[in-house]
């Protein structure tokens, strides 16, 4: 091979892997319904739920994890700092003075070649730090809800270790605090609202959320909270038949969008996204490893579901690397057979950037809104429904199955609109034609009716 074919060659690698952009303080947006950099860009959330990273990969093996992600456009990563109570990282060194949350255990340095100074929250500091090298944000975890509920976590321990998290990372340019972690916020609810004020209070410059138990959401006991900038509902991972719980007031099953529709209309205005819905390679139902597994096609609907009624972003999560599999695990949760190193290559994880890069793709991206009434024909039940969102001069209509769309026109500026397909599976456009921006038009998406012949229509304003 020349040196002018190893030259092209690297050139097109450096194209397809566009360098990170810094990270810094992100905002809510004027009208209280997205993300923003500092300088005011878009932020759409792309997150991964990595919670394990911190405790169980070894510093090579967090560069492999986060340089993945960062490839496939990722700009969030979810973690817990503190899994378990007590709680010692892959390197044997543990977090805690004596299991006591109020008593961090730190050591003098932080040289990685140097193990008496390496230690737990130097650990901690150099995958925060590496991350933000990639352009992707930290969101954390403080401490697991179940170590709260179990009685590990009172509130004067919880504001001493609030105010160090606050104090160590408050200077770091990466952070988003999720509070909470798979808990209902009326367990322990002193505790978590401490954790979030003296998050906020100590470091006010991080946004902050609450991560609740699943089929929950945060504004279900948080939305007034000071602290609480936007929310994080987890929809969870059950199938329609399978939510029956009579304990739970939200019996949506697989309708992620009920919960966004739910945020959207309180006030004050908030962002809100589905920080955890049904993982990739999970089984439906979580807990019997018999049930089919989730795969790429029901994680891309839940994105689009969500993100079309109005989400400023969406979570994705795979079974083997949300818990780190790794070969010196001695077994395993949900049934997870593969290790992490192969699973970050799952379809769907691939498959989310194109709903990142479609969402930037049109200006005007703080004017969006979620708008059935450019569905003209039935919007539909379960699989069967469709989505529509728009801007001033765009529109897009998810279809998961590719049924035919019924579109009421004029919605949109301009006398004409250009119309083309968008596949969610590969980011690719095909071009339909341009039509008077009035009346009913139908469009036929390509391929048979069938669940996953997912399609997004993009209507454009022609002047």
């Amino acid at each position: 091979m020349t040196i002018k074919t190893c030259l092209s060659a690297l050139l097109l690698t450096l194209a397809a892997f566009p360098a990170a952009e810094p990270t810094g303080p992100l905002k809510v947006s004027p009208n209280g319904r997205y993300l923003m950099t500092g300088s005011g860009k878009p932020f759409f959330w792309l997150g991964d739920t990595g919670w394990l990273l911190f405790s169980k990969l070894k510093r090579e093996e967090a560069e492999t994890y986060l340089e993945d992600r960062r490839k496939k456009g990722f700009n969030v990563i979810q973690v817990m700092v503190l899994h378990q109570v007590p709680i010692a990282n892959v390197y044997g060194d543990s977090a805690l003075t004596h299991a006591n949350v109020a008593r961090p255990l730190t050591t003098p340095g932080s040289s990685p070649t140097d193990a008496a100074q390496y230690d737990y929250w130097d650990h901690v500091d150099y995958i925060v730090d590496l991350a933000a090298k990639k352009g992707l944000y930290m969101g954390m975890v403080p401490v697991w809800g179940t170590n709260v509920k179990g009685g590990k976590v009172n509130q004067a321990q919880a504001k001493a270790y609030a105010t160090f998290l606050a104090e160590r990372y408050k200077n770091r340019p990466n952070i988003i605090w999720l509070n909470g972690g798979d808990i209902a916020g009326s367990d322990s609810l002193k505790v978590w609202n401490t954790i979030g004020a003296t998050l906020k209070a100590a470091d006010p410059n991080h946004l902050e959320t609450y991560h609740p138990r699943g089929r929950t959401q945060s504004s279900d006991w948080f939305h007034n909270a000071a602290w609480l900038d936007f929310n994080m509902y987890q929809s969870g991972h059950r199938r329609y038949e399978q939510d029956t719980s009579k304990n739970e007031t939200n019996h949506y099953g697989q309708d992620n969008w009920r919960y966004q529709q739910a945020d959207y209309v309180l006030k004050p205005t908030k962002p809100s996204l589905d920080g955890e819905p049904s993982y990739e390679g999970i089984p439906q139902g979580l807990h019997d490893i018999t049930q089919p597994r989730w795969t790429d096609a029901d994680v891309r609907r839940y994105g689009y579901w969500s993100v079309f009624a109005g989400a400023f972003g969406y979570t994705y999560g795979q079974n083997s690397v949300m818990q780190m599999h790794s070969s010196f695990d001695k077994g395993s949760a949900y049934g997870s057979s593969e290790l992490w190193s192969s699973a970050i290559n799952a379809p769907g994880a691939a498959q989310m950037q194109y709903l990142k890069q479609l969402m930037l793709s049109r200006p005007g991206y703080f004017e969006r809104v979620p708008d059935q009434s450019l569905i003209a024909g039935t919007v539909g039940e379960k699989y069967n429904r469709q989505f529509a969102t728009r801007g001033k001069n765009y529109a897009f209509v998810y279809t998961y199955n590719g049924r035919n769309m019924k579109v009421n026109l004029g919605k949109i500026a301009g006398a004409k609109v250009k119309a083309s397909w968008y596949s969610p599976r590969d980011g690719k456009t095909t071009a339909i034609g341009t039509f008077p921006n009035k009346g009913t038009q139908e469009f036929n998406p390509p391929g048979e009716q069938k669940d996953g012949n997912d399609w997004v229509l993009i209507l454009d304003s022609v002047s």
